[in-house]
C-alpha cells in the first residue's frame, strides 16, 4: 500500500480536496435518492444505478480533471451525453426516473470538477436538493401517480357513469382515485383499458 501511495498520480489524486468533494457528493446523493426519491415513489430498483452512475461519473471526471483531460464545459456535456446514451438504450424508464438520472449525473460532475471553494460547492448542492425537495417532495402539490388497468365490463364506461366506474375501480384496487381516462376499448372482446390517476 505504501508503495502505491508513493506513485505521483495516486498521491495527487487522493487529496483533502478529493475527500471533501466525495463526502459532499455522497451526502447529496443520500438526501436526493433516499430521503426524497424513495419517500415519494417507494421504488428501490433504481437505487444501485443512481449511486453507481453518480460514483463513476464523479471519479472519472475528477481523474480527467486532475490529469488535464477535462478542461471545458463541452467535456462535461459530452460525458453526460455518453452515459445517458448508454443508459437510455437499455430498459425504458419513466420521465421522472430519467429526470433523477440526469440529476445524479449532474451532481457527480458538479462535485468533481467545479472550480470553486468549499462554501460554493456546498451551496450549489444545497440549492439542487432544495429545488428537488420543493418541486417533487409534495410541497407545491401532491404527487399524482398513474396506473393502467383493464376491465371486462362495458356497463359503466359511458361519460355519464364515470363516477360509478371510479367507485367500482376504487373498491377493487383500494386506491385513492382522483380521475380516470379511457385509453382503449375493444367492442368485440368487451374489454376496456383505463388509465387511473391516484394519490
Amino acid at each position: 500500500m505504501n508503495v502505491l501511495l508513493n506513485v505521483p498520480i495516486i498521491k495527487s489524486l487522493f487529496t483533502e480536496l478529493f475527500a471533501f468533494r466525495f463526502l459532499i457528493n455522497c451526502v447529496s446523493m443520500l438526501l436526493i435518492v433516499r430521503l426524497i426519491y424513495y419517500n415519494v415513489y417507494k421504488k428501490r430498483d433504481l437505487f444501485a444505478p443512481f449511486f453507481l452512475l453518480n460514483f463513476i461519473i464523479f471519479l472519472l471526471a475528477y481523474m480527467l480533471k486532475m490529469t488535464g483531460g477535462f478542461d471545458s464545459m463541452g467535456s462535461s456535456i459530452g460525458l453526460i451525453a455518453a452515459f445517458s446514451l448508454l443508459r437510455f438504450r437499455t430498459d425504458t424508464i419513466s420521465m421522472k426516473d430519467m429526470t433523477y438520472l440526469f440529476i445524479v449525473m449532474t451532481i457527480g460532475l458538479i462535485n468533481s470538477v467545479m472550480g470553486a471553494d468549499y462554501i460554493e460547492i456546498v451551496s450549489i448542492n444545497c440549492i439542487i436538493i432544495a429545488v428537488v425537495f420543493v418541486v417533487d417532495g409534495n410541497m407545491l402539490m401532491r404527487n399524482e401517480k398513474t396506473k393502467t388497468v383493464e376491465i371486462d365490463s362495458f356497463e359503466n364506461i359511458k361519460p355519464e357513469q364515470e363516477k360509478m366506474l371510479m367507485e367500482e375501480i376504487r373498491k377493487q384496487t383500494g386506491l385513492n382515485i382522483q380521475k380516470i381516462a379511457i385509453e382503449h376499448y375493444d367492442l368485440i372482446k368487451k374489454r376496456a383499458t383505463i388509465k387511473i390517476y391516484y394519490y
